[in-house]
């Protein structure tokens, strides 16, 4: 072996699936120390990748070789034996078992034939300790958040003693300050020499962890660089074009108000909460996660149930709580997680384009397909869905091809208000730029658009004005050339005035 640090290597890799080429000659090697990103777009072939490591998915062509040896992965008994762990966006957990239970599953220790408990809430609590999460091993798995459940999943990794620690989009659901907790523990492993493959659609993160970067594009390896090398390069080799301008907003004309919000209130959530969204104009929603923007939207879709204020679109109001009645006003959602909400993961592509039109094309308990089929090819051809033919399932497409099936679903029934919250959650840099596209055909065209996002720079980039929530009020509105990150930042930390507020601070003064 020419590199003693060398633990693993892939060599012309290849794999297709009917009618798919997925890998075709991907080379990738992973040192002892350190943080390896593979980058590329939805689609690329990451996923592939790191399944024939995982062993769910054997090689065409090509090999593997772990510590110089040539290797065959046939299944996840093989990788644990070769060191190699993964940790996927969808947590491989059991919820109702205990936090211990998950690590040693498969593997308890034993003591005269039974479970050794109290051994192994031990190992779990130090195999916790190490990976710096607070968390007792007998906790039920369904009672932890999505930040400690990431870190089970690495002490799980680490109790199978993994040299190869392969981390996909870990950072996706995270907030700025759990991304940092996970860095740091990330940066601990790799000091204690272990190997980690990390992919991410944010690219700010790979300056901040990386050593190296493969780019995958087309299935095919196209580059490997350092990871300092400039995001605009970056981009280049990821989708073969340089993207000159990253948030393309076109401002349309603002026109007539299309939806209003009036005092909407929900004890305990969201409090007296009023704004307007225009024809041809994107409203951005910021704040900090647990401000109530989520909650807000969902009420103004009729999803979930608000006790005060009024929703109207074009002036006529909208009963609460009902669904069905904002979608016949022309409201249109697509939720933050798009896979639980927005899609039916098993059915086909066609499907979930016709689910919001579906009513509209059911006559006397006969559905028209004909005209169903047509509108779903013309939709998914002017959105540019990569996928085998209307007839694929939905689960099998990438997130940017998923967001478009769940997007086009609403462009099918001629939304007024398309809400969009978290759009490009998941997705990579040259879908995000389609998905923006998208935006600005629909204002173009005299939609109003209300999105809410995490990612600043894209709330600042896209809208034309931004609403900045704080604990369930709006804490100030910001036009695009006001909004700014440290104003927006400045406002989501903000106690909001409140009518009590006002009244404390009046007395205050006068008590002066």
């Amino acid at each position: 072996m020419s590199n003693p640090d060398e633990l693993l290597r892939i060599e012309g890799i290849r794999k297709t699936f009917p009618g798919v080429v997925a890998l075709d000659g991907v080379d990738f090697d992973l040192r002892r120390g350190e943080v390896h990103v593979l980058l590329g777009e939805n689609g690329a072939g990451k996923s592939t990748l790191i399944k024939m490591l995982s062993g769910a998915y054997t090689p065409d062509a090509g090999r593997i070789l772990v510590g110089g040896e040539e290797v065959r992965v046939h299944g996840a008994q093989d990788a644990e034996r070769l060191g190699i762990a993964t940790i996927y966006q969808e947590f491989n957990l059991v919820p109702d078992l205990t936090v211990a239970e998950n690590i040693f599953l498969g593997r308890q220790p034993r003591r005269f034939g039974l479970i050794d408990r109290k051994r192994m809430d031990d190992d779990a609590a130090t195999l916790l300790k190490r990976v710096g999460v607070d968390v007792s091993p007998r906790a039920r798995v369904r009672e932890l958040g999505i930040a400690r459940l990431q870190m089970v999943e690495i002490a799980k990794a680490l109790s199978l003693n993994a040299r190869v620690l392969i981390m996909d989009e870990p950072t996706a659901v995270l907030t700025s300050e759990e991304v940092e907790k996970l860095f740091a523990i990330v940066r601990g492993l790799r000091a204690d020499g272990v190997g980690i493959v990390f992919i991410t659609h944010h690219l700010e993160e790979i300056g901040a962890l990386g050593d190296r970067v493969t780019v995958i594009r087309d299935g095919r390896s196209v580059g490997q660089v350092p990871a300092s090398t400039p995001e605009d390069e970056l981009v280049r080799l990821m989708v073969g074009r340089s993207i000159e301008q990253q948030y393309p907003r076109e401002r349309a004309g603002k026109g007539a108000p299309l939806l209003s919000v009036e005092g909407l209130g929900r004890d305990g959530v969201f409090h007296d909460v009023s704004f307007e969204v225009h024809a041809g104009e994107v409203v951005g929603i910021a704040g900090l996660v647990g401000a109530g923007r989520t909650e807000v939207v969902r009420a103004v879709f009729g999803a979930d149930p608000y006790d005060r204020g009024v929703v109207r679109v074009s002036g006529t109001e909208l009963r609460r709580h009902d669904v069905n009645a904002a979608m016949d006003a022309g409201i249109g959602l697509v939720p933050e997680d798009r896979k639980g909400q927005g899609l039916v993961l098993d059915a086909s592509v066609e499907e979930n384009l016709g689910l919001v039109t579906l009513r509209a094309a059911t006559r006397a308990g006969l559905v028209d397909r004909k005209g169903q089929h047509a509108a779903a090819e013309r939709i998914a051809g002017q959105l540019g869905v990569r996928m085998a033919g209307l007839g694929q399932s939905v689960r099998t497409l990438s997130g940017g091809n998923q967001q478009k099936v769940v997007i086009g679903k609403w462009l099918l029934a001629d939304t007024k208000v398309l809400i969009l919250d978290e759009p490009t959650r998941g997705i990579d840099v040259g879908a995000k730029v389609e998905i923006y596209q998208l935006i600005n055909e629909l204002t173009a065209a005299g939609a109003a658009v209300l999105m809410i996002s995490s990612d600043l720079p894209e709330v600042l980039g896209m809208s034309d004005r931004v609403l900045v929530m704080a604990q369930g009020r709006i804490a100030g509105e910001l036009t695009a050339e006001q909004a700014t990150q440290d104003a927006v930042m400045s406002l989501a930390v903000s106690t909001p005035v409140t009518e009590k507020t006002e009244k404390t601070q009046k007395e205050a003064t006068r008590g002066h």
